[in-house]
């Protein structure tokens, strides 16, 4: 899966936002479709946009975007009204604003995580108008989770407004979960989950699917810390590590969406046995499993990896060393991450964003340490931002790529 994310929020002294060049050749209505993307794909992002902000930000001029805003009226997605008077708005009639329909364009986002299933229907320009979840069973495999994914699509379907329509479904998968004896099992997405959830609904939307952690750096590229960096790493941590990789504004996920399983660098070769049969991988050092380990703590739950986290804040000097050993193994791994990708950004997602604000010191002195000075001097390390919804909000903008890319497809996407 090779996604381009261009829905790139402007930041001040950011540049004006062009829509792509038009390919050699392309007709007036290739030119017209494209750049109806380029309006519905802002304001998708952006939210509400005056008509004049659009024509700066896109460099169309005014009858254009007129012409444009008018039309993804007319196809539903967008509403225009007044821009409301303000004292600092200047003389003349004012502009009206393009606001995207959320109640009314939607996509169904899916997950199913390490230890829940999670559903949403989530309107154009990023708002969440329904959300559902359920504990994921140990040993519930992935198209096992078809038939209570589908019950949740159904039941929000059947709480959309009349006349909604929905334009496409996604699939966030995690692939690391627990058998029903508590072993930590990691595989990957079964590429029959999309065609599985077509035929268990037998109308409605198809759905996509990626892996969890591309997905979520999607959205907090689109809509997170990320917004406007175009080469960063996502780390989402779980039961275990992976990551999702932006290089040049494009996803990057490897051979049939199999790539960036971080977690399974090998960092400490006479280290412990990993579950996917090697030894000494890097989630053996830095996921939830290892910081249990190092502060005596168990069971293996989210709700122990809390509370080592907070003996840790409070002082405890068991779980404080315990944050810290994991912390500095974490600076390892991303130092080696940073010397080959040479991102802006290191983004801790998941289980790792907690473990990242507890030891960030720790972190930055291994990175300090090992990096290259040319990559070192300009990355910066952050905690993700949309949380736990991360995975739900990029398969949404996953869903939404087809009519952001192509506007006029809207009233073939059922």
């Amino acid at each position: 899966m090779a996604v381009p994310v261009r829905s790139k929020p402007s930041r001040p002294g950011r540049p004006v936002e062009l829509p792509l060049p038009a390919a050699p050749g392309a007709s007036q209505e290739e030119i017209r479709r494209q750049n109806l993307g380029a309006v519905l794909r802002f304001v998708h992002v952006h939210g509400p946009t005056s008509r004049a902000e659009l024509t700066g930000r896109l460099g169309l001029n005014r009858s254009t975007i007129g012409a444009l805003a008018a039309d993804l009226a007319a196809a539903g997605l967008v509403t225009e009204e007044a821009e409301a008077p303000t004292s600092a708005r200047r003389a003349g009639r004012p502009s009206l604003v393009v606001t995207p329909c959320s109640g009314r364009v939607y996509t169904y986002a899916l997950s199913i995580e390490a230890d829940r299933l999670r559903a949403a229907r989530i309107g154009l320009g990023g708002r969440i108008l329904d959300l559902r979840e359920v504990r994921r069973p140990p040993g519930l495999a992935i198209l096992d989770a078809v038939a209570p994914l589908a019950g949740f699509v159904r039941a929000m379907q059947d709480s959309a407004a009349a006349g909604a329509l929905p334009i496409g479904g996604a699939v966030a998968v995690a692939d690391t979960t627990r058998d029903a004896q508590g072993r930590i099992r990691i595989g990957a997405t079964d590429e029959r989950l999309g065609d599985a959830l077509r035929d268990e609904l037998a109308t409605g939307p198809g759905f996509v699917t990626g892996d969890m952690a591309d997905i979520a750096a999607l959205a907090e590229h689109v809509r997170g810390v990320a917004a406007g960096i175009d080469d960063l790493i996502y780390l989402h941590g779980d039961l275990g590590v992976s990551a999702g990789i932006i290089t040049g504004g494009r996803l990057v996920a490897g051979h049939r969406g199999h790539g960036g399983k971080v977690g399974h660098m090998v960092v400490n070769p006479h280290g412990l046995p990993c579950g996917c049969g090697s030894r000494g991988c890097w989630e053996t050092e830095v996921g939830e499993s290892a910081l249990l380990r190092h502060a005596g703590r168990g069971p293996e739950d989210r709700a122990a990896v809390l509370e080592v986290l907070g003996a840790a804040a409070g002082g405890e000097p068991v779980a404080g060393a315990a944050v810290r050993q994991v912390a500095d193994w974490l600076g390892f791994g991303v130092a080696n991450l940073v010397n080959v990708v040479n991102p802006d950004l290191v983004v801790f997602g998941g289980s790792l964003r907690e473990i990242y604000a507890a030891g960030a010191g720790e972190v930055r002195r291994r990175l300090d340490a090992m990096a290259l000075p040319a990559s070192r001097e300009h990355v910066q390390l952050r905690a993700a931002t949309l949380g736990r919804n991360a995975a739900l909000i990029g398969a949404a903008e996953l869903a939404f790529e087809q009519v952001l890319a192509d506007p006029l497809s809207v009233g073939t996407a059922e």
